[in-house]
């Protein structure tokens, strides 16, 4: 393949954008025999002031079958807290209108995430344009209006999602590591004490953000990725992804300080072609340009590319896609953090050949000024005996992801003032090859 086809590969899905839709065929939403009817989403009087800044993300994986007449709870975490919220919900990957009969946000019981309980008193109704139920386009995104729920930091937020109807296939993110919940008849979004959600999930139906009001300026830090990015290897329930870990690092700072950190990453992704998931350039627009308050992204995407089918084997590749991720990130004033690919020598998919590809890739992050910083991911976990191989302490066994003391280590590797440094990026380097 040519230089000149690659790279309009490259380019022809930046083209597309996602867009927003407020609210379309919106309808009254129904209450369930015998529920009580949670607060409003909005105060009747007063202004709400202050910045909108993201403080969870789901990135669109995929779709499942839906649960027609059921509902779903999902449970997220939060990076940073604020005095309200909001809520997007995606039919990105859908194949029909998707009817959404009502939604509601909640604080999950303290100390039980897995259960769907709800914190007495926290329920409120989620709107869109006013109305409690909405239809959202094949292809599109819904972003809610304000909800008046003070919302913590480091906390876990109940989105429930009743679909009354068939609505075809449910865009969803595969790889929650978090138990979610169905209630499989009925509309039990307003439901406090989770009696009817009797199906647990391990999957996030719907819900692929939200986002708080507060009073820092901040802004927020986006993680694009893989399965590593995901979490797999890390311990199911206990948000320790290394970004919850970076998130946690953050927190200690003051709170006009304290970005939030979303995570992108979707397990099987790539950054070049599709598969698991749209490709890293695909959905660029959705999963980090347009989210809010974005002011920094963190790259760690390539692995999938170089060991999967079909494989990458020109490192030149790999390089020209993230330029174009840094032109695209600082074309909204956002900064770009290139993060090395790290080992998995011992894995079934490892080869000298595609190691060598990977050192090359890695070499180009660190030397060719791609990015406006680097986080040398790569130097901070490898074995110094077996530089191809990930060191033991942090391996879960398959040789590629990172357990918990792993996870810890890639966050801890990230220099905190690369993500709090006002934007003003610098152009890359011209590329160094023909």
């Amino acid at each position: 393949m040519s230089r000149a086809i690659m790279f309009r590969r490259l380019v022809v899905p930046l083209a597309t954008a996602l867009v927003l839709t407020s609210a379309g065929a919106i309808a009254e939403a129904r209450s369930a025999p015998g529920r009580s009817d949670p607060k409003p989403a909005r105060p009747r009087t007063g202004t709400w002031t202050g910045t909108w800044t993201g403080t969870w993300e789901a990135a669109a994986s995929g779709t499942v079958p839906a649960v027609p007449g059921g509902t779903i709870r999902n449970v997220v975490h939060t990076s940073v807290g604020g005095r309200a919220a909001r809520v997007r919900l995606s039919n990105r990957l859908g194949t029909k209108p998707l009817q959404l009969g009502s939604v509601t946000m909640a604080l999950q019981r303290p100390g039980e995430p897995a259960s769907p309980r709800a914190v007495v008193g926290s329920m409120r109704t989620v709107t869109f344009a006013g109305a409690g139920s909405v239809t959202v386009p094949v292809g599109r995104d819904v972003v809610s209006d304000l909800v008046a729920l003070s919302v913590p930091a480091d906390a876990n937020l109940l989105v429930s999602v009743h679909t009354p109807a068939d609505s075809g296939p449910a865009t969803y993110h595969r790889s929650a590591l978090q138990a979610n919940f169905i209630a499989p008849v009925g509309d039990r979004t307003a439901e406090e004490s989770g009696a009817a959600y009797t199906v647990t999930a391990g999957s996030w139906y719907y819900v692929t953000g939200v986002d708080v009001l507060g009073h820092s300026a901040a802004g927020s830090v986006v993680a694009l990725g893989d399965s590593i990015t995901d979490g797999t290897g890390s311990s199911s329930g206990a948000n320790r992804r290394w970004p919850d870990r970076l998130a946690a690092r953050l927190r200690e700072l003051p709170a006009y300080r304290r970005p939030g950190v979303l995570n992108a990453g979707i397990s099987g992704n790539r950054l070049l072609l599709d598969g698991q998931g749209p490709s890293a350039l695909t959905r660029l627009d959705a999963d980090v340009l347009s989210r809010a308050g974005v002011r920094t992204v963190i790259v760690l995407e390539g692995i999938n590319d170089i060991k999967g089918t079909p494989e990458q084997t020109d490192p030149h590749a790999l390089e020209d896609a993230y330029r174009l991720v840094v032109r695209r990130a600082h074309a909204h004033g956002i900064r770009a953090v290139g993060a090395t690919i790290t080992p998995y020598g011992g894995h079934g998919a490892y080869t000298p050949a595609r190691e060598a590809v990977r050192q090359a890739v890695n070499a180009a992050i660190r030397t060719h000024r791609i990015f406006d910083e680097v986080a040398d991911l790569d130097a901070a976990v490898r074995d110094p005996a077996l530089p191809s191989r990930i060191l033991p302490a942090y391996d879960p066994g398959d040789h590629l992801h990172f357990n918990d003391a792993g996870m810890r280590a890639l966050a801890d590797t990230i220099d905190l003032r690369s993500l709090l440094t006002p934007s003003s990026p610098r152009p890359p380097l011209p590329a160094r090859h023909p």
